[in-house]
Formats: structure tokens, sequence, C-alpha cells
């Protein structure tokens, strides 16, 4: 990142626009602190699980094909520009407030400027992860799970093809903050990486690697969900997080990152 870092996000939850530099692009991200949504403004989570990205997938741009990455809870769509900018095709997801309200408007502003040749894109739709999976249309522009309602008409997308599974990288940051979330989100990943498996084939897939970023405001509901994960969540080290912080100019931390492979 440049030398103007970013502040950290609990010093800007008060700003309605944020100016964040991310290595050689600038985002300009609207944000709301209103209280409607905790999805609507920027979280800790978010930034330093981007900067650790940054320092992880410095050769993404070496591949022939673009990978593919999935974010749940994409919040005003930091990560989601980040990984894009790394070179990912990216699918935005989560309420459809969230994304009617900040995410799907961020995303058309910042995507057509982001300075890298091997810019991935970025789509955007609703998932409640309250929707069985059996229920999920990878088909809709707008939204996978069919109960989420969109203010956008249907031609707001643009988009020719949907991302669907499999995925590369699953990410998610700041969303294990409340106890009734935590069994949607892991039915929700182990969701995503089931349909990503390939039945018909004889030679395994590669599985995704999972990645979710998060503080532990609270110690003892961050134990509750690590414990009821489907499988076993390894930490990232800290002095390996902090070193990746430090290369992207960020020097405070707060913020664990916990990594898993496939099984989920």
């Amino acid at each position: 990142m440049p030398s103007d870092s970013p502040l950290p996000a609990h010093q800007t939850k008060h700003l309605p626009t944020l100016t964040y530099p991310f290595i050689y692009s600038t985002f300009y991200l609207a944000q709301s602190s209103d209280g409607t949504s905790n999805g609507t403004a920027l979280w800790l989570g978010a930034q330093l699980l981007s900067a650790y990205l940054a320092a992880e997938l410095k050769d993404v741009h070496l591949k022939t094909t673009r990978p593919r990455a999935v974010e749940l809870g994409s919040g005003i769509g930091l990560t989601a520009l980040a990984l894009a900018s790394l070179g990912y095709d990216v699918l935005a997801t989560d309420t459809a407030y969230v994304c009617d309200s900040v995410l799907r408007n961020n995303i058309r502003t910042n995507l057509p400027h982001l300075h890298s040749t091997r810019a991935g894109t970025v789509q955007v739709r609703a998932l409640d992860w309250l929707v069985s999976s059996d229920m999920w249309n990878w088909g809709d522009p707008l939204s996978i799970t069919p109960a989420a309602q969109s203010n956008e008409g249907p031609e707001a997308s643009g988009v020719e093809e949907t991302l669907r599974p499999p995925f590369d990288l699953i990410v998610s940051s700041d969303t294990l903050y409340d106890e009734s979330l935590i069994d949607p989100l892991f039915t929700t990943l182990q969701a995503l990486f089931i349909q990503g498996r390939d039945t018909t084939s004889f030679l395994p897939n590669k599985p995704p690697v999972i990645l979710i970023a998060l503080e532990r405001r609270d110690p003892a509901l961050i134990s509750t969900a690590l414990a009821r994960a489907p499988e076993e969540l390894v930490q990232v080290p800290t002095r390996k997080l902090k070193k990746a912080l430090d290369r992207s100019g960020i020097r405070w931390d707060g913020v664990e990152i916990w990594r898993g492979v496939g099984r989920l």
C-alpha cells in the first residue's frame, strides 16, 4: 500500500465516504452507520484480511486463467475489490438490503478504475444464509436465494454468465458477532464446498481455501463459534499475519484469521 495507509475502521465509522488506498488503486467507498445494518460500514476484519490477501496472493497475475472467489458478508465491498485488483473474479454476497444500499454501487463506482492489467470482475448477488441451499438459484443475476428481494431491475447487473461453484477461495470477515449467525454461516460455507465438487470425475478437485477474519470482541462467542465449525479451522500464526500487515504499512492489529481447506 502507499505510504498514506488507511486508518483503522473504528476511527472512520462517522465518514459517509472513505478514500481507501490499496496497492496501486484507491477505492472510494460509501458507508452508513445509521444502525439499520452492521454490513453497511467498514469493519477492522475486512481491512486486515485485505492486507493479508495482498501479501499472500502476489503471484495470482501469473496464472493463465483467473481464479474465482466468493465472499460471504461483503459489506461495503473492500475485500471484493481487493481480490479483483489481485486478479480474481469475485462473487460478492450479502443481504439484499446491504447489496442495494452500499455494496452494488461501490462495486460499480470502483471496478472500472482498478489499476491492474490483470484485474478481475466482481458480481454482486444477495445470499440469505437462512435459505436452504436446495433453493439456491445460480442463474439469477441479482439474488442466489429467491426469498431475497432487490430494488434493482433485472438489467442492473450487465452480466452474461453468473459466477458459481467451484470457487478457489472462500472468504468472510466480521461475520461472527452474533450467536444466531454461527450455524447459518457454517452451513452456507459447507454448501458452497459441496456444490463445487464434480461428482462425475474420478479425479479429486482441488479444494477451496477458506479464510475467516474475526475480532474477538466477545471471547466466549468466538470460542463457541470455532468449536461449532463442521471441520477444524487453523489460526494463521500471529507472526505471519503481522509480517503481511507490515508489508502493507499497517501497524495495528486486533483481528485473527482462521484457515480451512476444502472439508468444511
